[in-house]
C-alpha cells in the first residue's frame, strides 16, 4: 500500500485533472508514478514535461532507457526498474542489454559510456572524474549529450526518490531489485 495516496483520474478535478489527462496523452496510460505526483500538480507537470523533453531529445529512448535502469538499481528503486524494463522492451531493447544495464554494462559502447557516466554521477554526486568525462567524448558525446546524461539521472533520481518514498505500488512486470553480493 503507497504510502502517499495517488490522485484517481476518475475523481481528479482542476489541475491534477488536466495534468493527469496530458499524461494519458503522453504516455497512453496514467502509471502510479503519475498519480502520486499528482499529489502536487506543479511537480507533475513539471515531471510530465521534463519525460516529453527527455524523450524526443538526442539519445534516443533506447539509450534513456538503459540509463533509468541503470540508476534505479543503483537507487534500489523496484518501481523505476520495473517501469523502465517494460519502456525499454517497448523501444526494442533486447531483453539481454536491459538485464545487462542493471548491472551497468552494455555491448553498444555509446551506450556503455552512457552508463558509465550517469552512474558515476549518481555516486559522486555529479563530481565526476576528468577520466569519465574524457571516455564520454571519446564515446562520441558532445556536451550536449552529456548534459542530457545529466538531464537523465536527475529525472531517474527524482522519480526513484518519490517511489521509495511513497511506496508506489508496482503497475507494470515485477522486476526485483538485485542486491549487491
Amino acid at each position: 500500500m503507497s504510502r502517499i495516496q495517488p490522485v484517481l483520474p476518475s475523481t481528479a478535478t482542476g489541475l491534477p485533472a488536466e495534468h493527469l489527462a496530458a499524461t494519458k496523452k503522453l504516455f497512453g496510460s496514467t502509471p502510479n508514478l503519475f498519480t502520486t505526483a499528482a499529489q502536487s500538480p506543479a511537480t507533475l507537470a513539471a515531471m510530465n514535461g521534463f519525460f516529453a523533453s527527455l524523450g524526443k531529445a538526442p539519445l534516443g529512448g533506447k539509450v534513456g532507457e538503459q540509463v533509468a535502469i541503470a540508476v534505479a538499481q543503483a537507487n534500489g528503486c523496484e518501481y523505476c526498474l520495473s517501469a523502465h524494463t517494460a519502456i525499454g522492451g517497448m523501444h526494442g531493447v533486447s531483453a539481454a542489454n536491459l538485464a545487462s544495464a542493471r548491472h551497468g554494462h552494455s555491448d553498444d559502447p555509446k551506450t556503455q559510456a552512457a552508463i558509465t557516466l550517469a552512474l558515476e554521477i549518481v555516486r559522486t554526486k555529479g563530481r565526476v572524474s576528468d577520466a569519465t568525462l574524457a571516455a564520454a567524448h571519446t564515446a562520441g558525446f558532445t556536451d550536449g549529450d552529456i548534459v542530457e546524461v545529466v538531464g537523465h539521472v536527475a529525472l531517474n533520481i527524482f522519480t526513484n526518490y518519490l517511489n521509495n518514498l511513497a511506496e508506489t505500488e508496482v503497475d507494470f512486470p515485477l522486476v526485483a531489485i538485485e542486491q549487491a553480493a
